[in-house]
Parts: structure tokens; sequence; C-alpha cells
């Protein structure tokens, strides 16, 4: 039997063994809005107050263009910076509930992972991605200070990489990340969600105290600076945002968009 929970764009289903499949879904291409962080927000509540769910997998329709295809570009036309500093209050306010969520949540990657996706992906305990899953932080690109850059140091990843992925903005496949241990596992496209589901059956045998107590001790030992970091670089951006070349960016984005066919 699996119970079913909507959290707008998101569908939760939670099954006999405590395994919740959440499914991103918001067409085209799993843009994130104000709504989705929303969302976010309300699907973090609902785990803290229900005891059946031990292991969340996070993941998006097949035919999806992307696991999480970054910010809603439509919502910065016309962006000032108090708009963008009382939009990224809101924000930041829903990020750490996601973060603090205390189960182990493993990220099933296909199809591109943009920006604030990435940092969602980083936030997962476990990461398996499609060897042709492609990630990026574009926000360079848009005049702006992406924010992924205290986590990354958080998980180790090498500097060198995470500093040509934030100063160029240019897309990278799994395959090409796989050596900076980002993911646990980089596989061919149609073995990624049964991998995923295979190790949240394993971790939903444990003690649900247990795994409670590890999640806890595992976001402790992270610690807060790169939480910290990602606030600061919010507020550069905000600074940043009513320049000029920002505002042709993003609508050069979204004209490309439109026209780019469908996979």
């Amino acid at each position: 039997m699996t119970v079913s929970h909507s959290f707008g764009a998101f569908t939760l289903e939670v099954r006999d063994n405590g395994v919740g499949l959440l499914t991103f879904s918001r067409p085209p291409v799993n843009a994130v809005s104000l709504s989705v962080y929303e969302e976010i927000g309300r699907f973090a509540d609902h785990v803290a107050t229900d005891q059946t769910i031990r292991v969340i997998v996070i993941t998006a329709p097949d035919d999806a263009r992307a696991w999480c295809g970054g910010a809603d570009l439509h919502e910065f036309k016309g962006m000032t910076a108090a708009k963008r500093k009382e939009r990224y209050q809101f924000i930041n306010a829903q990020l750490p509930r996601f973060h603090h969520i205390d189960r182990p949540m493993i990220a099933a990657i296909r199809g591109a992972t943009v920006g604030v996706g990435v940092m969602l992906a980083g936030m997962c305990d476990l990461r398996i991605a499609a060897e042709d899953a492609r990630f990026a932080c574009p926000e360079v690109d848009y005049g702006l200070v992406g924010g992924s850059a205290g986590l990354f140091a958080s998980l180790r990843m090498p500097e060198a990489k995470v500093r040509e992925m934030l100063y160029t903005g240019r897309t990278f496949t799994a395959r090409e990340l796989e050596s900076t241990g980002f993911f646990n596992y980089v596989v061919p496209a149609p073995a990624v969600l049964p991998i995923a589901l295979d190790l949240a059956n394993q971790m939903a045998r444990k003690s649900m105290a247990t795994l409670r107590a590890r999640k806890l001790a595992s976001l402790t030992w992270e610690g807060s600076e790169w939480m910290d970091a990602y606030l600061e670089a919010q507020e550069m951006s905000s600074a940043l945002v009513e320049n000029p070349e920002s505002e042709a960016a993003i609508l050069a984005a979204l004209e490309r968009r439109k026209t780019r066919p469908r996979p």
C-alpha cells in the first residue's frame, strides 16, 4: 500500500517500508519559482510530523527535461535590488527547512540540474546521477553571484573545479564531475532510480531513531559556515541585479528556452 501526498509541483508517495518517493514535476523545465520554494517548505514541515517516512528519494518524471532547471527566470524580469532582497528573505527561510530534514535524502538525478538545483542536490545525503545528466551554476552569465560555493566546500569538492564551475557557468556532465566526489554513483540513466530505491530500502530497514540521530549528527558535522556563505552571496547578488547586462542576459536566456526543441 502506498500513501500519496501533494505539495503543488511535488508528489510524495510513501511506501509500506517507509521509503518516500518525492517527484518534482513542473513542466517544461522544472524551474523553481517562489511557489515552489513555498512547497519545499510545506514538504519539510510535513516530514517533520510524519513518522512513517524513514528515507526520501527525490526524482523527476521519466520524460522531464530537468531534475531541477534552476530559478524561474520569468520572475527576474524587471527585478530591482529591493525586490530581490525581499524575494530572498522568503527563499532563505525555506531552504534551511529542507536542509534540516532529519531523514536521509537521496537525489536520483536524470536530466539537467541547474543553479539552485545543484544546491538542492548537494543538500541531499546521497546523489545518484545518470552519466549524461548535466550540471551547471550559470549565475555568472546573468550578472549574479551563485551561492553554491560554501556548500561545495563543506562537501570537500576540489576548490579548483568549484571555481571553474562558478566562474565559467558552463555545463558539465555527471561523468565529467565524477572525480570530484559529488556523486555516490554515476550510472546509465535507466539504472538511476533502481539504485536509489535499493539504497533507500537498505536504509529503511534500520532503526528510525538511529537514522534520525545519524542525520542530525551529519548536519552538525557540516556546520553552518556554508549557509552563512550562501546568505552573503545573496546579498552581493541583490546589489548586482539592477545591472542592465543582467536583465539582458535573463531575457536572452528565456528566449533561447522558448525556441529550444524538446528532446
